[in-house]
């Protein structure tokens, strides 16, 4: 039996993790959940799964949390940092799967990795803003990181078993989102409910937005570098509109190696939980004779700058990549409250990271304020 601490429990990947948990109660015990403001459904959580410890966001939300529940006493209650920090920590459990939205995951999952943890990471943001200090750190606790973006689960299980130094490259595969096809001066005018209509995928309402932008595939190419220690020179993303190949490795001997499968985050959440074993996870099973004619090609950052942006900045490393995250952030937010085009969001990212003085060598403090100033910049982007 597996006990398991679940940061970011209502949200997409939480829910389908829970799904997994659900499906497998003889292997996996919930002792401890995180959840946000969503305290509706964190209260059907619990009473599920009856976790040890669980916290949300605030006090507020802690004693409306204690209403709901009523006088079920089972679970401690906490909220804020320290409460996220407390379940992500939580001494019995032996996983810690990190799946909370944006750059709110970096201390949690620091947390987990500092207690030694086994991480089943969904939260690319920790190593996009501190992938230097999160790996670092988990080399010093023993703390093992497992990927759960269905991308990276797809790298890590086309080299397991294989010689590092055998890698040539590493493809992303990226569906292109909904606006594959259109001009850019189309996109200039779609509005935020077509960039969530997803083509393939069904995810939570930011990485959609970022899925549309090539965003999302350019956080996952700096998490790839630290996830599989390979130069960004050797990371390669590819759009591949069916989304069946979640990615592939190529070798020195000119093999490639790729991981298929239907469109359904419950799968690498199982290979997480499970591994090294393979589970049943009520995930969907693809049916290769239904497939048709797979696609590739390069991206086009003419029109979706903002892969050419996260490429950069990862290149420059140190406190840029997590300028880049912040300030997308902002930008996102912006557009799905109709405050700027889609257009202008990768010209808020690249105009925030024109305006940094970049450190080099970050200590987690310095790595926090440069987010902190990001955020504060490119808000005020958003008054010119």
């Amino acid at each position: 039996m597996k006990n398991i601490s679940l940061l970011g429990s209502t949200g997409s990947i939480g829910t389908s993790t829970l799904h997994v948990i659900g499906n497998n109660p003889e292997r996996f015990r919930v002792v401890a959940l995180a959840g946000y403001r969503n305290i509706s459904l964190l209260g059907h959580q619990i009473e599920q799964f009856k976790p040890k410890v669980v916290s949300v966001a605030d006090e507020k939300h802690a004693r409306e949390l204690k209403k709901i529940l009523g006088g079920f006493t089972g679970t401690e209650i906490c909220f804020g940092p320290e409460g996220y920090r407390a379940v992500a920590s939580f001494r019995e459990a032996d996983m810690v799967v990190s799946a909370m939205v944006g750059a709110a995951g970096l201390l949690p999952t620091l947390a987990a990795v500092e207690a030694g943890k086994k991480i089943a990471l969904a939260n690319k943001e920790a190593l996009v803003m501190a992938g230097s200090i999160i790996t670092g750190r988990a080399r010093e606790s023993g703390a093992a990181i497992l990927p759960v973006d269905s991308e990276h689960s797809a790298i890590f299980q086309c080299i397991h078993g294989q010689n590092s130094t055998d890698i040539r490259r590493i493809i992303l595969t990226a569906s292109g989102g909904p606006f594959l096809c259109l001009t850019k001066t189309e996109l200039a005018s779609v509005k935020p409910d077509q960039a969530l209509r997803h083509p393939n995928w069904r995810m939570g309402k930011k990485i959609t937005i970022d899925s549309a932008t090539l965003m999302n595939k350019g956080l996952e190419v700096i998490e790839a570098r630290w996830l599989f220690s390979v130069d960004f020179d050797n990371i390669e993303v590819l759009i591949h509109p069916q989304s069946i190949v979640h990615s592939m490795v190529e070798f020195i001997d000119g093999s490639v190696l790729a991981q298929l499968g239907v469109t359904d985050m419950k799968i690498p959440i199982a290979y997480a939980l499970s591994y090294p074993e393979r589970i049943r996870c009520g995930g969907g099973i693809l049916d290769v004779t239904k497939v048709g004619t797979l696609e590739f090609h390069k991206p086009d950052t003419d029109k979706f700058p903002s892969l050419r942006l996260a490429y950069e900045a990862g290149r420059a490393a140190g406190t840029m990549p997590a300028v880049l995250n912040a300030a997308n952030e902002v930008a996102v937010n912006a557009f799905m409250k109709g405050s700027v085009k889609f257009t202008e969001i990768p010209d808020i990212v690249e105009k925030t990271l024109s305006r940094h003085q970049a450190n080099g060598s970050p200590s987690l403090e310095d790595i926090l304020e440069a987010d902190r100033w990001a955020r504060v910049y490119a808000r005020s982007l958003l008054k010119g």
